[in-house]
This record gives C-alpha cells, structure tokens and sequence, in this order.
C-alpha cells in the first residue's frame, strides 16, 4: 500500500502549512510507515493511506515518487 506523509523537515520545526512537505512510501500500516522514517528526523505530522482512484491522481503530477525505505 502506498502512504501519503505530511512533514517538516526537522523536528525542531513547529508545523506551518506553508513549510509543510508531503512524500510518498509504501508499506503495509501507518507504523511501519513511521518506523521507516524514523532516521530522518522529519516531524511526521499526518500519514494517511492513498486509495487507488487518490493514487491514479497524484501519479498524474511529474514529481510523484514513491520513496524505497
């Protein structure tokens, strides 16, 4: 399954939506998904699952990449 992370790029950072950056990683649960980022010091704020019909949006967009933790 494909996860969508909204995040800031460090911990430190208090969450503002206009420094909010999103990523996309597979797994199988939102813990493993937040397991696997754990070395990147990012300040996950939100991860939500991508259904197929959202998945097939995003795709269309020339920077999707789904990131291999």
């Amino acid at each position: 399954m494909i996860f969508k992370v909204f995040y800031q790029e460090t911990i430190k950072e208090v969450p503002v939506r206009e420094n909010t950056h999103s990523l996309y990683i597979e797994g199988t649960s939102e813990e493993e998904v937040r397991k696997k980022l754990t070395e990147k010091d990012y300040n996950i704020e939100f991860v939500t699952p991508l259904s197929e019909d959202y998945l097939n949006y995003e795709q269309q967009d020339e920077d999707f990449k789904v990131e291999k933790a």
